[in-house]
């Protein structure tokens, strides 16, 4: 089986209820619609609204995305809203509050709970939408966990969620005490956490949203150990061979291999794989129809961060 082929779509990946709607596992973020901050240049309007509705062709129904996700002369959520309005019932759009950007670049991580309303407002009328499907409360701005209490912001959003501003919560970036913590507050429907192949920190949170039907989406799945995941970090060898080996045998990417892996961890995870060109677009979604072997799965678990 050739996975490569742009035959797939994103049911072959399988369902998982997301709150109140079913969506195809392999969905999509939107961070690199723009391009990246680092590279040289941003990515075509055009070019990005192509991959957008090229996404939702090949069955793409739950899209992740920011207020936070611009450069100068692009946003995320502009595109979306050019590339998909007028709205069908699908995509469910996921939005994440918490940090702000200003125009300049500078970083604000925590929002004080009275202002995520503002923030959620922002999301509304950027994407063009009377409410949001799914707020995540984004905690801190990095790559790693910040400590604290999360209820105050949860229960500020369950008061927008009362309002009818927005349909469901989300978490990201958050331990397990945190989460267990917003459990407390109200139900969740997806955690949003770093995680993959050589990122595997949170086993424990994959197993505890498995156990309440809670939706487990990783973000870099196909690793910050690729080029480019992330500014001047450094490529992360790590599984290398493991995931060539097992590529080589399905006639797969390496990434493809890797968001695989990801989603053979449960039927709760879905993948977000992001991109803004159309080619690797294709690829990620045919990477749902992966099937990997119970000794190839064995071999990849073995793959430990040094």
């Amino acid at each position: 089986m050739t996975t490569q082929i742009a035959t797939y779509t994103a049911e072959t990946a399988g369902t998982w209820q997301l709150g109140d709607r079913t969506v195809n596992r392999i969905g999509f973020g939107a961070m690199r619609l723009t391009g990246m901050p680092w590279d040289p240049a941003p990515r075509s309007r055009e070019g990005a609204i192509d991959v957008l509705r090229h996404a939702v062709e090949l069955g793409v129904d739950h899209i992740d995305t920011a207020a936070f996700y611009f450069l100068p002369t692009r946003a995320s959520n502009e595109l979306i809203a050019t590339a998909l309005q007028p709205y069908a019932e699908q995509p469910v759009i996921a939005t994440k509050v918490g940090p702000s950007r200003s125009r300049d670049g500078g970083w604000e991580p925590y929002a004080r709970p009275d202002q995520l309303r503002a923030q959620v407002e922002e999301n509304i009328r950027q994407l063009g939408r009377d409410h949001l499907d799914v707020v995540n409360l984004r905690w801190g701005s990095g790559l790693t966990k910040e400590a604290g209490s999360i209820a105050e912001h949860v229960g500020a959003l369950t008061e927008l969620r009362d309002l009818g501003l927005l349909r469901h919560i989300g978490v990201s970036n958050v331990s397990i005490e945190q989460l267990r913590e917003a459990l407390e507050v109200t139900p969740v429907v997806e955690v949003q956490n770093r995680y993959g192949l050589t990122e595997r920190t949170d086993d424990d949170i994959l197993a505890l949203c498995g156990e309440r039907g809670i939706a487990f989406v990783p973000f870099f799945a196909m690793g910050a150990a690729l080029p480019g995941a992330i500014p001047g970090g450094a490529v992360d060898s790590t599984g290398k061979l493991e995931v060539a080996q097992v590529a080589a045998v399905h006639g797969a990417t390496p990434s493809q291999v890797r968001l695989a892996w990801t989603l053979h961890r449960g039927a709760h995870v879905l993948a977000i794989p992001g991109t803004g060109d159309l080619g690797h677009l294709e690829e990620n979604v045919a990477a749902g129809a992966l099937r990997l072997t119970d000794d190839e799965l064995a071999l990849l678990d073995g793959v430990r961060l040094a």
